[in-house]
């Protein structure tokens, strides 16, 4: 009876009804489990029952902590297996070319992208009769047909179709179904894949623990320590895009696979592939859904992002942008931040109503009103930082202000238009009673406003002060005459024939161009040549009235909340209205080609406002590309890009003073503390995932170049590192980073580095949040958590040093070697320590390999007459339990002794 009035409470707290649609939602049933209608399913009856996601071990990762419970409004179906290979191709060869290698058609569907799985979702819908549960407006696919990318999509939660399930209905049946001791693990494997359901009885769930992981539907997000109903995962991808694989598969131990698990070793994004990923399908409607955003505030609304800052971009010629709105929901601003790196829509909580929003020239500000365009009445203006907490709000101290447009004047004053009453302007004396003026902000402070001429010209001004423009029911000018300015001799007018107009906005790129919407019945009619409905085409006129463009609205919507877009002549924001009159979607129209990209969702979104960085190619050096130098990080990249930003603007700032750099992985960037480095000036460029071929790339192209007063070189020769291919590790760096091809395209910069450029790599996006390890990117260091776990995540059985990765690999650390000699530097070859039980196993490491080949590739090394740095010992090391992060990471703790010794080391050398 307490989880039932603790249900009844949260349902309440969260929802005012309950929707029922396609679910069975009296739920009369008291089994949890049984047989389901649909082929290959079983219907998931939840009752009372609370499932607990993550867990509040300290041991666990900190994107696994705390333990959150969840609880269900509805039941579900769900797949008794994993999608099988055969199932697989049967539907999707047809549908898009993709034909997985299937060695037995009843083994797992693997080595599938989350976007491959939701697409067999879509099909198998379509193939019984029901709606898809996914959209996109566009799918780009590899050579082998594989969905590697997806613009405009989205999940449809109220869509009764079949789907991926969701980390909370996955967790509640394998909490209820599963037992890890009878899974294929890699205990009893042979590190391979089964066919489904060997080790299952008859009509029950299987293989949810090992074999294959498993996709879910949710975009990764954080927890909290509460309880929740109908859990839904984070709104958006953050970042990274990141997703949530569950269950383990045939490569990990027993003893680390767990319910509250959430990924790989690696970042998962929606475009991951891996051997050992597959899938299994839910069915059903998710009533009420509930997401958890970054700020761990629970929302039944969400908001979500629908094109990547990489594809606005390339429309925009820039990825300086910015996307403000107001969420009608809750009544705040919320905004994108493409120019972070995070896509992510972040919501500035208050208490004060904010409509039209205006974001400043420098794109660091946003302007907003409390009133509404179109409605009479005294209305307060604002100013704050665009920014998660809405800081340094300033009010505009004047009795009533509206509708806010920023200017800058040819003096370089900013200042910012807004009108006494926006309200509608068809009665011609009310419109003539309120006012236009303008106020100088600079400081983070208002100046004293000044009136610039009656009537309520809320619309905007040209550049030149020649046109003002007000759309609210007419579509009003203000127009100077010829040689004059608005300010001193101008005649107030009518266009559009006084038909209903509405939403006007004037261009701010000098072509004196006007924005608007109608209401089907005006000389719209006429220049389209058919009619259309209200709101159903986007209207531009030029400085006279004339119409120039009518741009379509998309099948099933209608325009609203018309602006052009700031710094981006020929770009217009609108809003989607649905036919059920919702705001549903933000979209970007491009006026040249009359197209419309959808670029956020929600339930109610309102007055959109896009900046795009007017500045971005008026650098002091305009050689510089501001889009492509300097920019060592881009959103779509592992998180392992984002450490080697951080180093290589270090690199660019210290390069003339430092005397040791080190190159590695993770474990030496953990490791090695540049800080406590003493006896001389040390740069760690290490990062995640490091491997020979980054390894070979930075220190050819960059250190030798530009580190003149190099004397040491640390380079890990940890023996995992050797079978990496290019796809692994440094290749998704330098294909998805322009910053590398910039400087590569230039000869990384060997005749000298341009002016400008140095300020460029230090404004190259830097968001924490999307760091998978506890740490900052300013110290780089690691809890103290343990040696836990000696999971082993690949067969060591197939790492030969026939290998023809592991050739190449060992190549180049062998060309870095010479070339390091060729400078006369001494070079301390590091090996990482890495947990001591390992010597209880076959292998080295975490990665591998036999220990037997380890020991005969450090012995290779060791006869190249390096300076030997050996930490590991082949585990016969005195790292302690309290000096370690995790089985191959030391924590800070362990790297003040390794840093110890690396300074020992260098003492010597001097």
């Amino acid at each position: 009876m307490l989880y039932k009035a603790l249900l009844l409470l949260l349902s309440l707290f969260f929802f005012s009804c309950s929707n029922s649609v396609g679910g069975d939602s009296g739920r009369p049933s008291t089994k949890e489990f049984e047989k389901d209608s649909l082929a290959g399913m079983i219907r998931v009856h939840t009752g009372e029952s609370l499932v607990a996601l993550g867990t509040n071990k300290t041991s666990a990762n900190i994107n696994e902590r705390p333990e959150m419970m969840v609880g269900f409004e509805y039941d579900f179906s769900m797949s008794r297996s994993e999608v099988t290979c055969g199932e697989f191709n049967g539907l999707m060869e047809s549908a898009t070319g993709l034909s997985l290698d299937c060695e037995d058609g009843a083994l797992p569907a693997t080595n599938v992208s989350y976007y491959d799985a939701v697409l067999f979702a879509n099909e198998r819908s379509k193939a019984e009769g029901f709606d898809t549960v996914y959209s996109y407006s566009m799918a780009s696919f590899d050579e082998q047909r594989h969905c590697v990318k997806m613009e405009g999509f989205s999940d449809h939660a109220d869509i009764l179709g079949y789907r991926l399930p969701t980390e909370a209905e996955w967790v509640f049946v394998a909490s209820r179904n599963s037992n890890v001791e009878k899974a294929w693990t890699a205990g009893n494997s042979g590190y391979k894949l089964h066919p489904v359901c060997e080790k299952a009885a008859a009509n029950e769930f299987c293989d949810m623990f090992g074999n294959a992981m498993e996709w879910v539907n949710d975009w990764f997000g954080i927890f909290r320590d509460t309880t929740i109903l109908n859990y839904a995962g984070a709104p958006d991808g953050g970042a990274l895009g990141q997703r949530v694989l569950k269950g383990g598969s045939y490569r990990n131990d027993a003893s680390s696979i767990s319910l509250y698990g959430r990924g790989d070793v690696y970042t998962v994004v929606s475009s991951t592939r891996a051997e050992y990923v597959g899938f299994r399908l839910a069915f059903g409607v998710i009533v009420n859904p509930v997401w958890m955003g970054g700020d761990g505030m629970a929302n039944s609304s969400r908001i979500a992002p629908m094109a990547s800052s990489s594809f606005l971009q390339s429309r925009t010629g820039t990825r300086k942008m910015k996307l403000a709105f107001r969420n009608d929901v809750s009544g705040n601003i919320a905004f994108i931040d493409y120019t972070s790196g995070s896509l992510s829509v972040v919501e500035i909580a208050d208490t004060i109503g904010a409509y039209h929003p205006e974001i400043s020239p420098d794109g660091k500000r946003v302007a907003f009103c409390t009133g509404l365009e179109g409605v009479a009445g005294k209305s307060s203006l604002y100013v704050r930082d665009l920014n998660a907490n809405g800081s340094n709000l300033v009010k505009l101290n004047v009795e009533s202000a509206a509708i806010p447009r920023w200017r800058v004047l040819e003096n370089g004053d900013t200042v910012i238009v807004y009108v006494t009453d926006a309200g509608n302007n068809k009665d011609a004396s009310a419109f003539k009673a309120a006012s236009t003026w303008q106020v100088k902000f600079a400081g983070g402070k208002f100046g004293t406003p000044e009136k610039l001429f009656d009537g309520a010209y809320h619309g905007g001004i040209s550049e030149d002060n020649s046109i003002a423009v007000s759309g609210a029911r007419l579509l009003r000018a203000h127009v100077a005459d010829s040689g004059s300015t608005l300010m001193a001799h101008a005649r107030d007018t009518v266009w559009y024939d006084s038909a209903q107009a509405c939403n006007a906005s004037l261009a701010r790129d000098g072509s004196k161009r006007t924005l608007f919407l109608d209401f089907g019945k005006g000389p719209g009619v006429d220049f389209v040549g058919k009619k259309y409905g209200m709101h159903e085409r986007l209207l531009v006129s030029d400085s006279t009235g004339k119409l120039l463009q009518a741009v379509a609205a998309p099948a099933g919507y209608s325009f609203d909340h018309s602006e052009w877009s700031l710094g981006g002549g020929n770009f217009a924001v609108v809003t989607l209205s649905n036919l059920e009159g919702a705001h549903s979607k933000i979209a970007l129209v491009y006026l040249k080609d009359e197209s419309v990209v959808e670029i956020a969702e929600g339930d109610e979104l309102w007055h959109p406002n896009f900046w795009v960085d007017a500045k971005a190619s008026a650098r002091p050096n305009l050689t510089l590309n501001a889009d492509s130098a300097g920019v060592y990080y881009d959103e779509g990249v592992w998180y392992n890009a984002l450490e080697l930003r951080v180093k290589m603007e270090r690199f660019w700032y210290r390069r003339e003073e430092v005397t040791v750099v080190g190159l590695g992985s993770s474990r030496m960037m953990f490791g090695m503390y540049e800080k406590n480095v003493k006896s001389e000036n040390f740069l760690n460029m290490a990062y995640s995932a490091g491997d020979m071929r980054g390894m070979h790339y930075l220190f050819k192209n960059y250190i030798l170049q530009h580190v003149p007063n190099l004397k040491t070189l640390v380079i890990e020769m940890s023996p995992d590192l050797l079978w990496y291919d290019r796809s692994t590790s440094w290749g998704p760096i330098i294909d998805g980073v322009p910053g590398f091809k910039y400087d590569e395209d230039h000869s990384f910069w060997k005749d000298g580095v341009p002016e400008g450029f140095l300020s460029l790599v230090s404004e190259c996006p830097k968001p924490e949040s999307v760091l998978q390890h506890p740490y900052n990117l300013e110290d780089f260091l690691l809890p103290t958590m343990g040696w836990y776990g000696i999971d082993v995540f690949r067969d060591t059985t197939a790492l030969s040093t026939l290998d023809e990765n592991y050739k190449y690999d060992f190549s180049l650390f062998e060309e870095i070697i010479k070339m390091a000699r060729e400078r006369n530097l001494n070079i301390i070859c590091f090996i990482a320590p890495q947990n001591p039980g390992y010597r209880e196993t076959g292998s080295y490491g975490v990665y591998g390999p036999k220990r037997s080949i380890a020991d005969s590739i450090l012995s290779r090394v060791k006869g190249m007459g390096l300076i030997w740095m050996d930490e590991n010992k082949m585990g016969d090391h005195d790292y302690t339990e309290n000096m370690a992060y995790n089985m191959d990471h030391l924590s800070a703790e362990g790297a003040m002794q390794l840093t110890a010794r690396l300074d020992s080391i260098l003492e010597t050398l001097k």
